[in-house]
């Protein structure tokens, strides 16, 4: 059963980054794509945690869902920074 989440967490990071790639691609900002993440890890912290209630019908597996939701706020704070990166470089380029 715990491979399974941890499956499930890594499938709901990557989903995020490519939900978030797209976006950018749109929009062409990583502040845009960083923010697209944050929303991301709400959403799917609350629906790993719904998942996890309902595979192990326990109360308490609602804390898997947060605990996904931390992973995915870690890495969109990671895209804000290298947002943050990208920005102060091409500032020092001009």
């Amino acid at each position: 059963m715990t491979n399974f989440f941890l499956i499930l967490m890594g499938f709901f990071i990557v989903i995020a980054n490519i939900i978030g790639f797209i976006f950018y691609k749109k929009k062409k900002n990583l502040y845009f794509a960083a923010f697209i993440i944050l929303i991301l890890a709400f959403l799917l912290g609350a629906f790993g945690g719904a998942l996890a209630v309902f595979i192990i019908n326990d109360a308490f597996a609602i804390f898997y869902g947060f605990r996904v939701g931390q992973y995915l706020i870690v890495n969109s704070v990671i895209v804000f920074l290298i947002a943050i990166l990208v920005t102060v470089i091409k500032k020092f380029r001009n």
